[in-house]
């Protein structure tokens, strides 16, 4: 029998990541469970996003809800990370989004650890290497009218990313680009690298994600951490306004499945 590594899905994913930047997963979330995993992730969101709706938006979404984690550490998935990363790998942001009706088309960027407005970042020209695993868990359609993420096939290839004041403008609209499209329970995957850009959602209806970064145990993922000194010396200290990842409570990891641990035991705050 062909090992996971070896099976045709992620020879196939594999190949499209390279070539495009970006790829889905289907059904990584079962049918008969997506909706009450939608129900919850929706109402967390709702409860907690730090940004006003129509835009909910949800840092350190593990430590509300937990209906997600079941399936952190899919085997298809998994597969798929050891051959990007090798062993351990791990879970670099976990976020919680909502794109409501309404929602204007956002700029176009590429994803920590190369976007190159935050303080901690790969510098541009940035080298030819998958440091982080960006994945959108679709807990509704992805559609065109719905605002399905945009993407520029290929750009993970450039060795720089859309930056103000640049000739690559985030604010214009490039040859290629496309709109990642999926059913509720399937996964978009794409490298941090690729470039990407919120679309508009023209629907009455809301468009709601979990969105699960994975990265190789060697990139430092401390600078994301508020309170530690990493953060404090290159984040804080420079005045950036980078990504941020809110440990999870102890309390709330013991509870996690088995398979999930290894995954974010780097995020535990012991303190409560």
């Amino acid at each position: 029998m062909k090992s996971a590594e070896s099976s045709p899905e992620v020879l196939e994913v594999l190949a499209t990541l390279q070539r495009d930047g970006y790829c889905l997963m289907k059904g990584l979330i079962p049918s008969h469970e997506i909706v009450a995993v939608r129900e919850s992730v929706g109402n967390s969101v709702r409860k907690h996003t730090s940004l006003p709706m129509p835009q909910g938006y949800v840092t350190g979404f593990l430590r509300h809800d937990q209906s997600i984690a079941p399936y952190l550490a899919n085997p298809r998935l998994l597969a798929v990370l050891d051959r990007l990363f090798g062993d351990y790998p791990r879970i670099s942001m976990l976020t919680g989004t909502i794109n409501g009706p309404g929602i204007k088309r956002g700029d176009v960027h590429a994803d920590w650890p190369f976007n190159q407005n935050s303080k901690a970042r790969i510098r541009a020209p940035y080298p030819d290497i998958v440091m982080n695993l960006v994945t959108m868990w679709m807990m509704t359609d992805y559609t065109i009218e719905n605002g399905g993420t945009m993407v520029i096939p290929g750009s993970h290839k450039r060795d720089y990313a859309p930056r103000h004041g640049t000739e690559h403008d985030p604010k214009a609209k490039y040859e290629g680009e496309v709109q990642l499209q999926g059913k509720a329970g399937d996964v978009g995957l794409f490298d941090a690298r690729t470039w990407h850009a919120i679309a508009p959602n023209v629907t009455q209806e809301e468009r709601i994600g979990v969105i699960v970064r994975y990265a190789p145990w060697w990139l430092n993922l401390q600078t994301l951490r508020p309170g530690t000194p990493d953060h404090r010396q290159i984040v804080e200290a420079n005045k950036g306004h980078d990504s941020r990842v809110e440990p999870v409570p102890r309390s709330i990891y013991d509870r996690l499945p088995e398979s999930a641990k290894p995954l974010v035991f780097h995020m535990i705050d012991e303190s409560c």
